[in-house]
């Protein structure tokens, strides 16, 4: 039971939503517009989605694993630093690698299924495939886009846009033009979301040699960096209601709007020198972007 325990743990279920979440709402968008609906493929493709997701996870426990070490030894943050699993032993760190590297080989096992047998369009492998370049090597070594200062816009890319357009591509064979507009705010607060959940790792990477995007700019031009994301995704939502988006959607943002403006007015003030504070910082933050791309699935539906 302790080792289900951490496996589970390992697989990190609830960050799952910020994958599954976008994915629905192209697959919502896809019934609303052209009104098409295939429920294998929707339920092969959330599978694909979460194996990747897993794959990075996995990956991202294994090839961090000495600053995850050194994070464990002070104060751990429920949002950053990995699960602890293996650095308290309960499970080999082998068996994150292989995790990873299995977790993979099955996303391609679908993505051959929904092209070939599903025949959801030519492309369906080739989005598959930049999906898992992304995410097994935002951590895996040789490449470790995570040390590069892209892996924070990659991860946008891959928790902003690509679940959209994919989801809306395997149901239709096309993409809306709609679904640029809505991915933007949606990638931008998932940046968010990954740049400040370094800041509690920040001392920790940077001792281990972490070169990610934080460790570049440092905690102070971070923060700024951090404002311009959530002015643009607030600014983007607005545009994409231009765009097509029904403006009902407004009725369901707002709120998650407001929470943004004021989480980048404590970022921008400095509050991330508040160990507690971040804490909680980071938790909202995550809710700012399943609650932006929520607005748009419950405008659509």
């Amino acid at each position: 039971m302790t080792k289900i325990q951490a496996w589970l743990a390992l697989s990190r279920p609830p960050f799952h939503t910020v994958g599954v979440l976008p994915f629905i709402l192209g697959t919502v968008l896809a019934h609303r517009i052209q009104g098409v609906f295939n429920l294998q493929i929707f339920l092969l493709g959330t599978v694909g989605v979460i194996l990747i997701m897993l794959s990075t996870y996995y990956g991202g426990e294994y090839w961090d694993f000495a600053e995850d070490t050194l994070v464990a030894k002070e104060k751990k943050s429920k949002f950053a630093g990995g699960s602890g699993i293996l650095q308290k032993g309960i499970l080999p760190r082998q068996f994150a690698l292989t995790a990873s590297i299995a977790s993979l080989s099955l996303a391609l096992v679908v993505g051959i299924v929904l092209q070939f047998v599903y025949r959801t369009g030519p492309f369906t492998l080739l989005f598959g495939a930049a999906g898992m370049f992304a995410g097994f090597f935002y951590s895996a070594m040789p490449i470790r886009w995570v040390r590069t200062g892209l892996g924070e816009l990659l991860i946008a890319l891959c928790y902003g846009w690509l679940p959209v357009a994919v989801s809306y591509y395997l149901q239709t064979g096309t993409i809306s033009p709609l679904v640029h507009w809505m991915a933007v705010p949606i990638g931008l607060t998932i940046f968010n979301v990954i740049l400040l959940n370094e800041y509690p790792d920040h001392e920790a990477d940077l001792a281990a040699g972490k070169t990610n995007l934080l460790v570049r700019l440092g905690k102070k031009r971070g923060a700024y960096i951090y404002g311009i994301g959530g002015i643009g995704s607030v600014l983007f939502f607005i545009i994409s209601l231009i765009s097509g988006v029904p403006v009902k959607s407004l009725w369901f943002y707002f709120p998650v709007g407001a929470v943004s403006v004021v989480l980048m007015v404590l970022v921008m003030k400095g509050r991330w020198n508040d160990r507690n504070m971040l804490e909680k910082m980071c938790g909202v933050n995550i809710l700012v972007n399943l609650g932006t791309t929520t607005s748009y699935i419950f405008a659509f539906v």
